[in-house]
């Protein structure tokens, strides 16, 4: 250690004297003003001359290391220092094991015990959110586990808790659920998933069926394209891009609370509501109005930039559409308003078809807006405006549309509404009185009337459900409103009045299985879901009134909805093919979707 120190003393006697020398040679050029002081070279002790040397270098070797960098740098066997000196290997410095910390000074003390004595929370890595190797972060500040952050001190942070004795986390905790916290506000959209998703790996062909899967890419490339130009026809053609794919059974609900979720509702408001539907087999959700307008909304609450975007609309002219309906068959919608004619659009090839009139039938039929297409596809039904002799219902070939049979209820006021069985091989129509009529398509006949218990003036009639009565179209329930509020509701099963002949007879008056009193104006809406356990009840009458009842224990959720839910005065409901969903259009044109979860 002497003999580092004189040599170093040596180097800075000669840097002192090269420095002597350059200042009187600067202050023989240099005029000195009068009545100042010349200034004096700073004495710099030792430790400054070495950290001088160190930085700068000095005038003896400062050539001798101009170019030894150039003839060393690829020497084999040594590596870089950290003053740009090469260090061999094989000796080494002695800090190559040392952390980054310490090398660093800190004017606090990290390592002190967080205050009244709390413990930190080990950071453990939950499993979503792990990193793996591609996604590695570039790099990592050691200091975040030093830092001790507390969840209950502060209000805002105490969300992040995951139990309730947490309290006092290491920064890299903090982290991993500031993150989850944020992922769970603000989940990753379905386009992100799916560019994170690895590519599905292909399984090799032979060489005789490489042509026929090159012809296959072809195609696919060419129904992407027409993809863009025509979405509306590549979302039908396309099961699994609209969702059609098949799923497991869908479980049960359960009685008394449910789980639903409010979705994203429809961007495109109507003047108002008059009817909605959705496709028999696609998420695509059907609405009309008055303003003689048709949309079409592909259901995406998750799509972006606009959720559950449009995918076509149509206008026919001076027509205040009452009703719209999709086929069964999904290709068709039909829609009518309060005149002599009925629209069908064929939504593959956008053709609009119109039919005039029933022939022998148009005195009769004055308006189209209340029809009924059969879930089989082959009958159409409408209410007749005639009331002689009660009322009439016309049923039409939907092929040809024409005349076929009239269903004529004998009921005080004429027929109010009617509903088609399962199979389509029947009717159940509904009068102003309270008499329920059942209608056989095959033998061109009522196989029964019977009458609705206390009613005092029909308004609606819904079917629902299967594993009912086979002769009465395997239908489980049906649904009757009444202009006092009062909803009954059946069990096909008991409408059957037990005989030995073998003609069906069915009960003058049955008992209804349950009667609902929570409305108390007139029940202008009945829907029963597709997998029939749920059965909407609302009227438009009044503001934000509707109820959801479980079937079959026949009871009212009182979860939802509640008295803050929007719903407006109701115009329509409709459940989603998969009844995991439903939708509530009301009179101000806006419709509203909610997730229904089992």
């Amino acid at each position: 250690m002497a003999h580092r120190r004189r040599d170093l003393s040596k180097d800075s006697e000669s840097s002192s004297e090269s420095e002597a020398v350059e200042y009187e040679f600067s202050s023989e050029d240099d005029e000195v003003e009068p009545g100042t002081r010349n200034r004096q070279p700073h004495e710099k002790d030792s430790d400054e001359e070495d950290l001088q040397r160190l930085v700068l270098g000095d005038a003896a070797t400062f050539r001798e290391n101009l170019f030894k960098d150039d003839f060393d740098g690829n020497a084999e066997g040594s590596k870089r220092g950290a003053i740009g000196g090469l260090v061999d290997n094989e000796e080494g410095t002695g800090l190559e094991d040392a952390d980054d910390a310490d090398f660093f000074a800190f004017d606090i003390d990290l390592s002190r015990a967080p205050a009244d004595d709390k413990q930190l929370v080990k950071a453990t890595v939950s499993a979503d959110l792990h990193l793996g190797t591609a996604d590695a972060p570039a790099w990592e500040d050691s200091d975040d586990e030093r830092v001790a952050v507390s969840l209950a001190d502060a209000s805002q942070l105490r969300k992040l808790r995951t139990a309730e004795t947490d309290d006092v986390i290491n920064g890299v905790e903090y982290t991993l659920r500031l993150r989850q916290q944020y992922l769970r506000l603000n989940p990753h959209p379905e386009w992100a998933r799916q560019a994170q998703e690895p590519p599905k790996k292909r399984r090799r062909r032979s060489s005789a069926a490489s042509d026929s899967s090159i012809e296959s890419d072809e195609a696919g490339e060419s129904d992407d394209l027409h993809a863009d130009a025509l979405p509306l026809d590549r979302l039908l053609r396309d099961a699994r891009g609209a969702g059609g794919a098949t799923q497991a059974r869908r479980k049960r609900l359960r009685p008394e609370v449910i789980d639903i979720q409010r979705s994203r509702d429809i961007p495109d408001a109507h003047k108002d509501i008059t009817s909605l539907a959705f496709h028999p087999e696609y998420p695509v959700l059907l609405s009309s109005s008055t303003s003689s307008l048709l949309y079409l909304h592909h259901i995406a609450p998750t799509a972006h930039p606009t959720p559950n975007p449009l995918l076509m609309s149509t206008k026919i002219k001076q027509v205040a559409v009452r009703r719209a309906q999709f086929s069964p068959d999904g290709k068709k919608i039909f829609m009518a308003g309060r005149r002599r004619y009925i629209h069908s659009w064929d939504i593959e090839s956008g053709a609009i078809q119109k039919t005039n009139k029933i022939m022998g039938h148009q005195d009769e039929q004055r308006t189209w807006e209340r029809f009924r297409l059969s879930p089989c596809g082959r009958y159409l039904g409408l209410i007749a405006t005639t009331r002689k002799g009660g009322g009439v219902i016309n049923l039409l070939n939907v092929h040809t549309m024409q005349w076929i049979a009239a269903a004529r209820l004998d009921s005080r006021g004429g027929i109010i509404d009617f509903c088609w069985w399962r199979t389509g091989n029947g009717l159940t129509i509904l009068g102003k009185g309270g008499q329920v009529g059942e209608y056989s398509m095959a033998s061109r006949r009522f196989l029964g009337v019977w009458n609705d218990e206390g009613s005092n003036g029909g308004t609606a009639i819904a079917l629902g459900g299967s594993q009912g009565p086979e002769l009465l179209g395997e239908d489980q329930w049906v649904a009757i409103g009444s202009n006092s509020g009062v909803v009954n509701i059946y069990n096909r099963h008991a409408l059957i009045q037990p005989s030995d002949e073998d003609e069906l007879q069915l009960k003058a008056r049955p008992e209804p299985t349950r009667a609902f009193m929570q409305l108390t104006t007139p029940v202008t809406v009945l829907t029963f879901s597709p997998d029939g356990q749920l059965l909407a009840l609302a009227t438009r009458h009044k503001k934000d009134t509707m109820k959801l009842v479980h079937l079959p224990s026949c009871t009212v959720y009182r979860n939802w909805p509640t008295e803050q839910t929007p719903l407006g005065r109701i115009e329509a409901i409709a459940f989603g093919s998969k009844s995991d969903m439903i939708a509530v259009g009301n009179d101000a044109g806006t419709i509203r979707i909610w997730e229904i979860r089992s």
